[in-house]
């Protein structure tokens, strides 16, 4: 379970970071590719709206929140499967080790 709320955590920051280029494409598409010297410009992320530099540092984070939750959930899954294994199999938990297996 704990897998899988990780996953939806990710893919929700992952849509929204999706959404959030879309707005910041169609809030910069008036922006003149070049200059008058006919130099290219680009809009540096430090010179973007507070807002938008907000919304993509909290959904980078919840997306990186998201999937550090999803694989140690799976691992923690996969360490109590191995111990319903070692039970099931009558060998006792105390003093094994993982990498024999």
């Amino acid at each position: 379970m704990r897998a899988i709320c990780g996953a939806v955590i990710a893919a929700g920051a992952l849509i929204g970071l999706g959404l959030a280029c879309i707005g910041e494409g169609l809030r910069y598409a008036s922006y003149p590719y070049h200059d008058a010297d006919s130099h290219l410009q680009y809009v540096k992320f430090h010179e973007m709206d507070t807002a938008l530099i907000a919304v993509f540092i909290g959904l980078a984070l919840m997306a990186l929140i998201g999937l550090g939750l999803t694989f140690l959930g799976l691992a923690y899954h996969h360490h109590r499967r191995h111990h319903e294994m070692l039970h099931l199999q009558g060998r006792g938990v105390e003093g094994t080790h993982r990498v024999g297996v």
